[in-house]
């Protein structure tokens, strides 16, 4: 299954990349369909103005060390999202900006 409609160009073009999936599934609720991350830092900021991201994908950021330190997108509408890890995780870790 792929991300929604509204992500499906990032995630395509990170699977382009080369970058590694690391999860693909329902993530922690039955309000999550297809959520898919990314080992590697997003640049959320460029990444939503070079895919056009619709306001309604909004920015998700986990900074609970417990549960996975990760930051992405997430379609309210879908219920998908593209999740990479967090900025504070970027040290040797690939940044995708979508060039």
């Amino acid at each position: 299954m792929l991300a929604c409609e509204h992500l499906q160009a990032l995630e395509a073009d990170l699977q382009l990349a080369g970058v590694e999936e690391t999860f693909r599934g329902k993530a922690w609720s039955t309000n999550c369909r297809e959520w898919v991350n990314f080992s590697c830092v997003l640049d959320i900021e460029k990444l939503r103005q070079k895919y056009n991201i619709p306001d309604f994908v909004i920015t998700h950021y986990n900074n609970e060390p417990r549960s996975g330190l990760e930051a992405g997108l997430v379609c309210t509408v879908c219920k998908d999202a593209i999740i990479g890890l967090h900025s504070s995780l970027s040290k040797d870790r690939m940044i995708f900006n979508g060039a």
